[in-house]
Formats: structure tokens, sequence, C-alpha cells
């Protein structure tokens, strides 16, 4: 989809820039980028600010971060994924720290200002997240909320008072459970900004899965992407 989608009441996403280099099978930025690039326009992000962008892809938020004046993390599981968000780190003259690692793994005891994250969240018949091919940068199990879980699980703890976490996705993966674990673990959450958009190819090959599993309605031709924001007080 294109990356100047409407986002709906919260306002217009915001064009991504700067992003130039990905290689084979790292996730293109698309609308769910843009819209999560425009929540973080929304936080304030300035000079002291610290930021870890989880699942960075090519390292389009990681970018709109460091622009803003912040001081940027960015962490992939995909070494194809590390070296383009380098490059584009480089090619934009940005210091944006680029790692290879599992989510916060590589960050024990850390605390961050803000976390941010574009996860794989699509739904897929295998209960697995694949290990290579594209279907890496989408794929998150049978629900969508392999990546989703632990980042709701692992968030509370890299946050320092005061921090935000904003996480994408979409409807099809279940934002209202993305709510209650965060809400659960003490932080104050909410949908803060959704936009409906036609499904991508990826999503329509896999419609009469998606339908038999009843996470698409019959007839249906769109899906809501959401902005899940929580606050660690």
């Amino acid at each position: 989809m294109a990356a100047g989608i409407a986002a709906g009441p919260a306002g217009q996403v915001r064009p991504l820039h700067g992003v130039t280099i990905r290689l084979p099978g790292v996730y293109r930025a698309q609308a769910d980028t843009a819209l999560l690039a425009s929540a973080m326009h929304r936080e304030g992000i300035g000079p002291g600010t610290d930021v870890l962008d989880l699942c960075t892809g090519s390292g389009a938020l990681a970018l709109c971060a460091a622009r803003l004046g912040a001081r940027v993390t960015a962490v992939d599981i995909s070494r194809r994924a590390v070296a383009s968000a380098r490059l584009n780190a480089a090619l934009a003259r940005l210091p944006v720290s680029v790692h290879r690692g599992d989510l916060l793994s590589l960050f024990p005891g850390r605390r961050f200002d803000m976390l941010v994250s574009n996860p794989p969240y699509v739904p897929a018949p295998s209960g697995t997240v694949p290990r290579r091919g594209a279907g890496r940068a989408w794929d998150a199990g049978f629900d969508g909320r392999i990546l989703i879980d632990r980042i709701c699980d692992l968030a509370p703890s890299a946050l320092r008072p005061g921090g935000v976490l904003l996480l994408v996705h979409s409807e099809l993966s279940r934002p209202e459970e993305t709510v209650r674990r965060l809400s659960r673990a003490g932080l104050n959450t909410s949908v803060s900004a959704r936009t409906a958009l036609p499904f991508g190819p990826v999503t329509r090959a896999r419609l009469p899965w998606l339908r038999a599993r009843g996470l698409v309605p019959s007839g249906a031709d769109q899906e809501e992407l959401v902005i899940v924001r929580a606050r660690k007080e």
C-alpha cells in the first residue's frame, strides 16, 4: 500500500523519506510504517529521547526518530534487514545504532524512553515464524501474535517511568488482546490511531483460510490498522 494513505480521525500520515536500500526479503515500508511514523511525530520526540526500534526492517522508523533528534537504537533478527538499515542510516547521515538480535535480548537491564515496533503480524497457516524467505517479514503464526505477545511481555520492564510503547498491527491480530495484555502489566494503554485500507496481496491470497478461521467476515475487502499506545506511569 502507498505510504500516504489517510489515517482517519488521528490525522494524515506522514510520507517516509530516506529509505532507499531494501535487500531481498526485507519488508518494504508501507501504510503501517507511515501510520506509526505519524504517531511518533505526535509524541514530542526530540534531543535526549532514547528510542529503540524493534523489528526495524529497512530502518524507516529508526530514521524517523533520528531526524527528530532522538538517540536511536534499532534491532532486527534478519541479517539483510540489519544491512539495509545500516546502509540507509549511512546514506541519510543519521546516527542510528543498528544491531542484529532477537528483540530485547541484546539489551538486558537497559531502559528506554520509547519503544516503537512494526513487527510481523499477519496470521499464517504455519504456527511458527519462518527462518528464511520473504514471509519472515510478515508471517506471525496462526493468530498473528507470536511477536506481538513477546513485545507485550518485554516492553514494561524496558521502559523508563513515563516511557511509551508504540506498536502497529492489524485488526486480524486482535488489538483488543494487545490492549488487555499491556494494561494487565500496569501500562496506561489505548488505541491511539487507526486507518482502514484494502487487503494487500499476502492477505488476499489467504482469504479462504482467514475466513474459514473466522478472522475475516465474508465479503470484507479491507482491514483496519491500529496504533496501540502504552505509557508506563
